[in-house]
């Protein structure tokens, strides 16, 4: 099967603290737009090290997930190139840690920024996508599953070294 459908995976992080949310600010073709702080699964990691990762290169703070919010399938054509892109995005609610005010931000993020539920509802147009606002509406809503419901074989975690 020379043209099987492959989605890009994709993990996120929603941080809150006293009622509000960490988001990052990023350069995108399209502007300037907020995100959760969100990126790629990497070969060789399981879904919950990549959101790690992820926030640690997005933020600057180290972050322990603990509970898994959603599983999301989002369809996406880019602006410039018409690219027709599906991503599957893993979200996770977990614990803020430290702040490494000497790291330098991944390339593209200008900022990290807390708001409001409302604040982020009032700029629907400066999401990045379409799931920002999903999975902060299942976060509210209280949806929390264990982190066993992910597993990685140890053959993937293997594939690292």
């Amino acid at each position: 099967m020379p043209n099987r459908w492959k989605p890009n995976v994709t993990v996120a992080a929603l941080i809150e603290h006293e009622g509000r949310f960490l988001l990052v600010e990023e350069d995108t073709a399209d502007g300037l737009k907020l995100n959760n702080p969100a990126g790629h699964l990497d070969p060789g990691e399981s879904p919950e090290q990549a959101c790690a990762r992820e926030v640690l290169e997005e933020t600057a703070h180290d972050f322990v997930p603990q509970a898994l919010v959603g599983v999301y399938l989002n369809r996406f054509t880019r602006t410039r190139t018409g690219d027709d892109i599906t991503y599957l995005r893993f979200a996770f609610a977990g614990q803020l840690g430290t702040h490494h005010a000497w790291r330098t931000l991944d390339e593209g993020i200008v900022r990290t920024v807390w708001m409001t539920p409302d604040e982020i509802r009032a700029c629907a147009d400066r999401h990045r996508s379409p799931l920002l606002l999903r999975c902060l509406e299942d976060y509210l809503a209280g949806r929390r599953f264990p982190l066993e419901l992910v597993r990685t074989d140890p053959s993937v975690l293997a594939a690292a070294g």
